[in-house]
């Protein structure tokens, strides 16, 4: 026997959600921004967040000619993060038009799969929305490399757009 309540539980949109936060993965492309757009009609659907992450990939250089190397790399951070903030500007215009609560991220990292996989777990994604392939990921015919890492180590579903 279980004790009853005098008012029946309800739940509200949001816990009868499929998808509370979404991560919506950009790279300036316009294939992910076309992506993003999808994450943001499934988010309001569902009455979910979304979470945007732009991974800034590290400057590499060779280890001779250092100041010239501290110099470039100095530029090419400055760089990476005023395009960062751009592509995440552009998001937050698009969410906010949408009426979807976003909160928008940038890191630096090696590899993009692992920087998203990070952001699910910081962010408590339930769902990843991304395009098939980005900037650099046309050396697949079908999907994207950081696409198919994606799809082979995540824990929750990914919906992949084309």
């Amino acid at each position: 026997m279980h004790a009853a309540t005098s008012h029946p539980e309800r739940t509200t949109r949001q816990e009868a959600a499929l998808f509370r936060n979404i991560l919506l993965p950009i790279d300036g492309s316009e294939l992910s921004l076309r992506a993003f757009a999808i994450g943001l009609d499934l988010a309001t659907l569902c009455g979910a967040k979304v979470s945007a992450i732009h991974v800034v990939p590290p400057f590499h250089s060779l280890a001779f000619i250092t100041e010239v190397i501290a110099a470039s790399e100095f530029d090419y951070n400055q760089q990476a993060v005023k395009s960062a903030a751009g592509y995440l500007a552009r998001a937050k215009k698009l969410a906010d038009d949408k009426h979807v609560a976003c909160e928008c991220h940038y890191v630096f990292g090696e590899q993009p799969y692992e920087a998203i996989l990070d952001a699910v777990d910081e962010h408590h994604c339930d769902l990843i929305v991304m395009a098939s392939h980005g900037w650099h990921g046309l050396d697949k015919l079908i999907l994207g490399s950081q696409t198919q890492k994606v799809l082979a180590k995540a824990a929750i579903p990914v919906l992949v757009c084309r």
